[in-house]
């Protein structure tokens, strides 16, 4: 290079990306991990992984599968769309073919595709995953929050959403419609579910029901909103959340017959992005969408933990006056601490970001803002969570010992002491407020 001559570098980045930080969820694990190396003690409550190790049999079928080397069909293995068919019918009684099914590295991966190729505005309540509206922005797509209320469990009103679509009636929209719910653990009832979909039909709406959390319903009684509106459905599901497998990456769409161009195209992109899901991940996944009693006593105990958690966690907070609704499926809360925003306030903590952040700097437990799931930044809600236990010792422990007993607050002392502990600092920490 000649003498005095800079070098320069130029970062042309696409707009749509320019300006997108990481994922949430993800970096607050990066960011909990990094304090754990440096000895610190962090309670994880950021992360929506599952603490429940794969089922064994999934497992082990992982381990027969592990030599299956070849390229599979863009759309995913036929034995196991036939497989996820049988199972759709089995648990809602919606009737598909193998045919109306794609799987993909994981059912981000899929909305994000199907995003890209569907022109359309897309509708999202507020709160919702961190990561459908990052997606839309990168494909170009408009976005539209809906607002909703702590009154109604954070849930999308029927009446809402028609408000939206009425003012142009024809306009392409996509709802994301996700429960139970991340971050709120909030479900529907039928009821709801009929009214909403009264709405998608009048307005010709394509509505991805994301179901990633259907089998952890606390109850067991996860309702599709696909079948009462089955010809604009599509059911988003995958391993990761009840079986455990976050990391296999192995997602699922089920699309109705009437949709079949949608399916197309998004096969096209995928050929030419992912090309296929892991073959070996694909033969194993087969045995977790059969009909195994293993896996049925799996989700009852999981079912039975989350829920015992769920509701001592949210009794615990609004025993500190924090208003929070009791979940109703997956492993999240959505609190809200309003109620000490004078007090906050006089500590210079005037949003959720900074709230978490300092929650996370004085007790390490480690939790996400409401602003990163679309709430305004000064709304001081949280979502938490409570997963950061050994789930493989406390499933065991719960399924034998405590198979026909109840899951008590001395079981949860005893074998989930780190999310006691959590709940504890934190309580310790509004009262030093």
């Amino acid at each position: 290079m000649e003498k005095g001559l800079k070098s320069r570098h130029f970062v042309n980045l696409n707009l749509n990306v320019r300006g997108l930080n990481q994922s949430a969820t993800l970096l607050i694990n990066e960011r909990s991990n990094e304090l754990i190396q440096k000895g610190e003690t962090v309670y994880k409550l950021g992360l929506g992984q599952s603490p429940f190790p794969v089922p064994e049999i999934v497992q082990e079928a992982l381990r027969q599968n592990a030599h299956q080397k070849d390229y599979l069909p863009v759309m995913g293995l036929y034995k196991l769309r036939e497989a996820i068919a049988d199972f759709n019918y089995r648990h809602q009684g919606l009737e598909c073919t193998a045919d109306d099914i794609m799987i993909g590295p994981g059912s981000k991966e899929l909305i994000f595709i199907l995003q890209l190729v569907y022109y359309g505005e897309l509708i999202i309540p507020t709160p919702s995953w961190v990561s459908y509206s990052p997606q839309a922005r990168i494909a170009g797509r408009h976005v539209n929050w809906v607002p909703t209320s702590e009154e109604s469990e954070w849930k999308l009103s029927p009446e809402k959403l028609d408000l939206i679509c009425r003012s142009d009636p024809d306009r392409p929209r996509v709802v994301i419609l996700n429960y139970p719910s991340n971050p709120t653990g909030a479900t529907y009832s039928e009821d709801w579910l009929i009214e909403l979909a009264k709405v998608a039909r009048k307005y010709n709406i394509i509505l991805i029901s994301d179901e990633i959390y259907s089998l952890l319903d606390h109850n067991g009684d996860h309702i599709s909103i696909a079948r009462y509106y089955p010809e604009g459905t599509i059911v988003s599901s995958g391993l990761s959340k009840w079986a455990g497998a976050g990391g296999w990456r192995l997602g699922t769409f089920t699309f109705p017959s009437n949709l079949k161009w949608l399916q197309k195209a998004m096969g096209t992109v995928a050929s030419e992005t992912f090309t296929s899901t892991s073959a070996p991940i694909q033969y194993a996944a087969v045995t977790a969408f059969e009909n195994h009693p293993e896996i049925d006593e799996y989700l009852h105990h999981s079912r039975r933990i989350l829920k015992s958690l769920g509701n001592y966690f949210a009794n615990r907070l609004r025993e500190k006056y924090v208003t929070v609704p009791t979940p109703k499926g997956g492993f999240y809360l959505f609190p809200n601490f309003s109620v000490y925003r004078e007090k906050l306030a006089a500590k210079g903590i005037l949003t959720s970001f900074e709230l978490c952040e300092t929650i996370l700097r004085d007790t390490g437990v480690a939790f996400l803002p409401g602003m990163e799931f679309g709430r305004q930044p000064e709304e001081l809600t949280a979502r938490i969570a409570y997963v950061d236990f050994d789930g493989e010792t406390v499933l065991k422990t719960a399924m034998n010992e405590y198979k026909d007993l109840p899951l008590t607050e001395e079981f949860l002392k005893k074998y989930c002491s780190k999310m006691v502990y959590a709940i504890q600092k934190l309580e310790d920490w509004l009262e030093a407020l």
